[in-house]
């Protein structure tokens, strides 16, 4: 992004906090309009800068990642108008690269994962703009059809899917028993715009034909589903019972013999460089292919290969996605609003004329913070060679993607006369309380806490969203009215609040007006919605142990952190429990007690998120809010992960030294894998050391405290792999 022209190994450990803090809070705001609403209000290729800074910082700091940081999330909470698949495999999603150094490195990662020195062949295709769709055969007959969702669970469309002309409702040939047929649903442009000029006459037409895909595919309706020119690209596969073949391109070519559609753009690649080549090809026939596509998706061919390199958290390391550039255009910023965050993050937002950039009209745009809009770096270097922003001015937009667009100039020449830089607030705009903005940081925050009503409510917000409690018919305008009501039987301040409304409801006599009327009564709901309101908050009461933590809003454990510690702790007594014994170290020579050091040992968790941990239970207030919550809702267990039983399931592994049969990243996904924990300190619970040559202070620590020490060799021994 534009403002992050800082390098990242320059960022002070105040400024990557900071930034962080606010590329979670953009970018989940984004996900939400672009998975959820099919209303993004930024470019993908906007998005896309986002997202590879948040990298860059997180690889750089890996103790300040947060939970809710986009190199944990995938796609968004299915919707509740359909009923929800779980996906038997994940659906996850790709990592991005933007240059051709950018593909060169994410080869060379791929050979030092597998200790490689020859790249592996590669499949280059176009990447389609359009949605994710995962098709389940059972006996060559379709069975269910799932968006992508979250990643985990998906939107039911089977109905919809039906009426496509490219999803065979039976396969043909030869195919196996069960089998997960995955694609991407999408519109040709020339019937996007067919399509708009019939829809022209209601007064609604689509933003472009990506827009048009994912609404029409998610209709209630199927025959409205029907009368659109829907089509699907097979791909990719997630569930089968037996093999599909050895290779992508392999597996690729059956999915037309059982009756698909494939990509003719296909490619084997064996060298960098014909990757690239077909990329930029690709990127020259642009214009000229029928449909939309915002880059070039490469994939190690070899599946024995791609067993090996496994999977990230939300993506796969055997395959990338190279995105195109960004496109820009000029339009005039006609106001700068101050949004309020939950921590109390005062984010300027660039109000502009509409206009439309790659096919997406943008009204907004993120202007970051102050120092931004005067055209000051993050270490007092000159943006846009010094030019400031101003209300009035005529700003070059680009949009990267489909989720953020940005600010990148303005045109001096185009300048008003009259015009006067823009004075960032000092107060918060909601409640008034004194703006603070700490030495190292560019963030301004209101210092209002729980008595300013935007921190309030973003709070509650946050907590009824739908990685969190996800309760239907309490979304951001109900959680407004109920916190602003005057009526105490309504009235919800506090998580608690939520679940006792019912409660509170059946108090009140049937006859009551005014200020302390029944939910019923209460304008835009009446006796059946008010019951339907009721119902689902009470669907909510137990809860995943993660989405329970997330919904904290503890600051620094987004959705990812949260998964973490629930595997780690598997009940959130357990967890706070530690939480609150953890003693964090208070002079640079002191580790901390036992406690803590169990919480930095959690695969991912550093020592910035330990403290947002112990810090938040060490508040009374909090304690006393989670009490009363607790009395409501019931956290449930987190159950083990499906791994394979081994002679390692369930022990902490550290592996120490040079490894000489498989990579550091390999030997700890091999390890989770079976079902084993890998740390990276030896401790009185560890359980086994694998040491390599060069062993040092671990396999000495090992020795010290008598654990057992294996050598590389003996360890895929051990775990069958001989």
């Amino acid at each position: 992004m534009a403002q992050s022209l800082k390098p990242v190994e320059e960022l002070t450990v105040e400024e990557a906090r900071a930034e962080l803090e606010r590329l979670a809070e953009e970018i989940a705001h984004h996900n939400e309009l672009y998975h959820s609403k099919d209303a993004p209000e930024i470019s993908d290729a906007e998005f896309d800068i986002l997202v590879k800074r948040n990298a860059a910082i997180e690889a750089h700091y890996p103790e300040l990642q947060r939970e809710d940081s986009p190199s944990q999330q995938v796609g968004a909470v299915p919707s509740s108008a359909f009923g929800k698949v779980q996906h038997v495999r994940p659906m996850l999603s790709l990592d991005n690269t933007f240059s051709d150094e950018d593909v060169r490195d994410f080869a060379a990662s791929v050979c030092r994962f597998l200790n490689v020195s020859q790249i592996p062949e590669f499949t280059a295709e176009p990447k389609i703009d359009g949605l994710s769709l995962s098709l389940r055969y059972e006996n060559g007959k379709l069975l269910t059809a799932a968006t992508r969702g979250d990643g985990s669970t998906g939107e039911n469309v089977t109905q919809n899917v039906l009426t496509i002309d490219d999803i065979p409702a039976h396969l043909e040939g030869n195919f196996p028993q069960v089998v997960e047929v995955r694609g991407e649903v999408y519109m040709a442009r020339d019937d996007f715009m067919k399509l708009n000029e019939r829809m022209a006459a209601s007064g609604r037409v689509f933003a472009n034909p990506r827009n048009a895909a994912a609404g029409s595919l998610r209709q209630l309706d199927p025959e409205i589903t029907r009368s659109r020119p829907l089509r699907f690209f097979a791909y990719a596969w997630g569930d089968a019972s037996e093999p599909l073949g050895k290779t992508q391109y392999e597996v690729v070519q059956r999915f037309r013999d059982w009756g698909f559609t494939v990509n003719e753009e296909m490619k084997l690649c064996k060298t960098v460089e014909e990757v690239l080549a077909h990329y930029h090809l690709i990127e020259e026939k642009r214009a000229e292919l029928p449909y939309d596509i915002d880059g070039v998706v490469y994939k190690v061919n070899d599946l024995a290969l791609q067993e090996r390199l496994g999977f990230r958290s939300r993506s796969p390391r055997w395959a990338t996605a190279h995105k195109f550039p960004a496109e820009k255009a000029m339009t005039v910023l006609t106001a700068i609003d101050i949004q309020v965050g939950r921590t109390g993050a005062m984010t300027p937002v660039a109000r502009l004329e509409p206009i439309n950039v790659g096919g997406v009209v943008v009204t907004n745009a993120t202007l970051h913070n102050e120092d931004y809009i005067k055209g000051i770096g993050l270490n007092g270097e000159p943006l846009r060679e010094g030019r400031d922003i101003r209300v009035g001015d005529t700003v070059i937009v680009q949009r990267a993607g489909d989720v953020i667009p940005q600010i990148l100039d303005i045109v001096p020449e185009k300048r008003a006369a009259h015009s006067e830089p823009y004075q960032f607030p000092h107060e918060c705009p909601i409640c008034d309380s004194q703006a603070v903005r700490e030495e190292g940081e560019a963030v301004w925050r209101c210092t209002g806490g729980l008595t300013c009503d935007a921190q309030a409510v973003e709070r509650m917000r946050h907590f009824v969203s739908r990685n969190a409690f996800d309760i239907e018919g309490l979304g951001e305008k109900q959680i407004d009215y109920f916190y602003r009501t005057d009526n105490p039987a309504l009235k919800i301040k506090a998580p608690a609040d939520i679940f006792t409304l019912r409660k509170r409801q059946e108090a009140l006599p049937a006859t009551l007006e005014g200020s302390m009327q029944k939910l019923e009564k209460t304008e835009g709901y009446g006796p059946v919605s008010a019951k339907k309101l009721l119902d689902a908050i009470d669907g909510r009461r137990e809860i995943a142990f993660s989405r329970f933590l997330f919904a904290l809003g503890i600051r620094h454990i987004g959705e990812t952190n949260a998964k973490r510690l629930a595997r780690a702790y598997g009940s959130f007594a357990k967890l706070r429990a530690a939480a609150e014994a953890a003693q964090a170290p208070t002079d640079p020579k002191d580790k901390g007690n036992e406690t803590w050091n169990d919480i930095l040992a959690v695969e991912g968790i550093g020592s910035v998120v330990a403290e947002a941990l112990v810090a938040f239970f060490a508040e009374e207030h909090n304690r006393q809010a989670l009490d009363a919550l607790l009395a409501e809702v019931t956290p449930l267990d987190e159950k083990p992960a499906e791994t394979r039983q081994t002679n390692v399931t369930g022990k902490t592994i550290v592996f120490t030294g040079s490894l000489e049969r498989m990579s550091r990243d390999e030997a700890k996904a091999m390890a989770e894998r079976f079902g084993a924990k890998v740390s990276g300190s030896v401790s009185k619970k560890t359980d086994l050391v694998v040491a390599g040559p060069g062993a040092g202070s671990k396999l000495k620590a090992a020795t010290e405290l008598g654990i057992d020490v294996i050598s590389e060799d003996d360890w895929f021994t051990l775990v069958g792999e001989a």
